[in-house]
């Protein structure tokens, strides 16, 4: 299989995932600002995820161009990932509906831990393809955000039953660290 056509099936599916989650957000059934503005959790919950599938969008983007060639290892990561953030549409509305309660908001922190891991999965398989030394810096360099996102996600599921704001500023500060996507991915494949 070529790397095109894992890269238009990774597409489509994230593209569905982003209809779902929109299609998610329920209108206010009274004509008042004050019945928006109680919807704020559910439409703050929304632009975090919304966030966190576009910056893995974009960073398998560039992921992707470093693969020499596509073999069942990556096809498998691959759909490992796709299945993780499948599912931060359901973890979105239950945390937007209950206003960060704990249980939701652990669960929200579960499934982005478990994108994580995909996606690192999904770079070790790329990653052991890497012959020149520009490819081999990207994802080493890449790996010290993933580990920093890890520990970020475990000590955020743990806040989520004390201290959910705590969780939340947690995983926000996650895609801050990741809303660029790696300079050293561009590097490498223009080095190739």
């Amino acid at each position: 299989m070529g790397k095109t056509r894992l890269e238009a099936f990774s597409d489509g599916v994230i593209a569905i995932i982003i209809t779902i989650m929109v299609l998610e957000l329920k209108i206010p059934h009274e004509p008042e600002w004050h019945a928006l503005f109680e919807r704020w959790p559910v439409f703050l919950s929304y632009i975090l995820s919304f966030v966190f599938v576009g910056i893995y969008w974009g960073n398998h983007h560039h992921l992707l161009h470093t693969a020499k060639h596509v073999n069942g290892a990556i096809i498998w990561s691959n759909l490992h990932l796709l299945f993780w953030l499948s599912v931060v549409p359901f973890a979105t509305e239950w945390l937007g509906e209950t206003k960060g309660a704990a249980a939701p908001t652990a669960l929200y922190g579960g499934v982005l831990l478990a994108c994580g891991i995909a996606y690192q999965f999904l770079q070790v398989c790329i990653a052991e393809q890497q012959t020149d030394e520009a490819g081999k810096a990207a994802h080493q360099g890449s790996k010290k955000k993933g580990i920093f996102s890890m520990v970020s996600y475990l000590s955020a599921i743990v806040f989520s039953f004390f201290w959910p704001g705590v969780s939340i500023a947690l995983y926000v500060t996650v895609a801050l660290v990741w809303l660029m996507p790696d300079k050293r991915f561009e590097k490498a494949v223009a080095a190739e």
